[in-house]
């Protein structure tokens, strides 16, 4: 199983659509006794919260966000948690928005010190 995920600011590896997750959004996740919680902020997002649990190397949780905008949205994730051959975290993520159309994938991965 890949290292616990508590204290660790991870970043996406790329831009998605214009006024999502980008590359300039920063994840604080925070991981106890198999639940995963994260604060999210950066880009086109205010603020954003996700919770959910971790079973092995196997993240599931829920997600909802303020942007710049003033709209929110809301959406459920997958993901799966693996170490990268330099020591960071990285999570390939399976996405779908439940407040408006669309899904897709990321990758998301712990930032260098």
């Amino acid at each position: 199983m890949a290292r616990s995920l508590d204290g660790l600011v991870l970043s996406p590896v790329a831009d998605q659509a214009p006024g999502q997750v980008g590359t300039r959004t920063r994840f604080t996740y925070h991981e106890r006794e198999g639940r995963i919680w994260a604060e999210y902020a950066g880009g086109d997002i205010v603020r954003g919260h996700l919770v959910g649990t971790r079973d092995a190397d196997t993240l599931d949780f829920r997600y909802v966000q303020l942007k710049q905008d003033g709209t929110t949205s809301c959406g459920h994730c997958g993901s799966t948690v693996t170490d990268l051959p330099d020591g960071r975290v990285r999570l390939d993520e399976t996405w779908e928005w439940e407040s408006q159309e669309g899904s897709g994938t990321s990758v998301v991965e712990e930032l260098a010190d």
